[in-house]
């Protein structure tokens, strides 16, 4: 069973900045992706950023330009780099992780691709 740890999140202004970090037991196998998502309230949870074994990256249209996602594979942790937030990034936050799928850009973005899920870590932005 992989584990996966959130931190990170917390209180900020409109137009600020906040790093995420996820935590892994282990890597499932040599060929995977991680990604991070995020739910509000009321609304469906969302794909917002992935990564896959060979480095390449996805975003949602909504985060792109000031979401970076990177991992680090010798400390077994996933990053996001949040900047220039708004109020409608305000969401609990999740990492996850899943095995090696390369069906396009946004598939991966997809909540079906991953199998092992975080507790998250709360975002808030205020206006």
């Amino acid at each position: 069973q992989v584990q996966l740890v959130e931190s990170g999140g917390g209180s900020v202004q409109s137009g600020g900045s906040l790093r995420l970090s996820c935590v892994t037991s282990e890597y499932t196998s040599s060929n995977y992706l991680m990604g991070w998502f995020r739910q509000a309230p009321g609304k469906e949870r969302e794909g917002v950023a992935a990564i896959s074994t060979d480095g390449s990256t996805s975003y949602a249209d909504s985060v792109k330009g000031r979401f970076i996602v990177s991992q680090d594979r010798a400390k077994n942790t996933l990053y996001l780099e949040m900047n220039n937030l708004k109020p409608e990034d305000t969401a609990m936050y999740y990492c996850a992780t899943g095995p090696f799928y390369s069906g396009g850009y946004y598939a991966i973005l997809s909540t079906v691709r991953y199998k092992y899920w975080g507790q998250g870590t709360q975002v808030t932005v205020s206006s």
